[in-house]
């Protein structure tokens, strides 16, 4: 008897516009998944897949749009920058009114204090923030804490958790947006870490 056709997870990209997000876009699609790309103004898009890519207009801050594109998703990856906090909350809020528990959100390396031989910064405060709104959730959540992003060819990361110093300076996107793809699209990856990405 015939399993039948596996159904694609089904992505709701937060902040679709973002240099991150445009990279691993592609990618999510190789990897069969189904999008929605969300932000602020559609127009700066093109969609790649009209048959697997909607593009939807919306702030995240916004009252229902959030909840509204949320329906009918597996995941969510969030790639913001701005407000994070206020972010943060409006993202974990929609995701308890609709139901969805599955949650990649991407911050920054220093958060923790974790970079050897490098002190905190102030302009970290909002990843910082944004990060623990996330980790007093209940949802099913990744955070990420990329390095500096470098272009060269290589899908490899290395990765290490809250606690553990950081190691290296530098995550390619390549690496990078192949881990998103894993964690969007394979159930129970790294469910409630906080994952530091680097070079391997």
């Amino acid at each position: 008897m015939s399993a039948g056709p596996v159904q694609s997870t089904k992505v709701l990209v937060l902040g679709a516009n973002g240099q991150v997000a445009r990279h691993t876009t592609p990618v999510l699609l190789k990897a069969g998944a189904e999008l929605t790309l969300f932000l602020r103004r559609a127009n700066r898009l093109a969609n790649p897949d009209p048959t697997r890519v909607q593009i939807v207009e919306g702030d995240v801050l916004d009252a229902m749009a959030p909840r509204v594109a949320m329906q009918g998703q597996d995941v969510v990856y969030a790639n913001l920058a701005g407000d994070m906090a206020r972010q943060a909350r409006s993202i974990v809020d929609a995701m308890h009114e609709t139901g969805l528990k599955r949650l990649t959100f991407v911050s920054s390396m220093g958060i923790y204090c974790e970079v050897p031989g490098e002190k905190y910064r102030s302009a970290l405060d909002p990843y910082r923030d944004a990060a623990a709104i996330i980790e007093a959730s209940d949802l099913d959540y990744t955070i990420l804490r990329p390095g500096w992003f470098n272009l060269e060819a290589s899908a490899s990361y290395r990765l290490t958790q809250k606690g553990e110093p950081f190691i290296g300076h530098d995550v390619t996107l390549d690496g990078l947006s192949a881990l998103i793809t894993v964690l969007a699209t394979t159930p129970g990856s790294h469910v409630r870490e906080s994952l530091a990405v680097s070079h391997v």
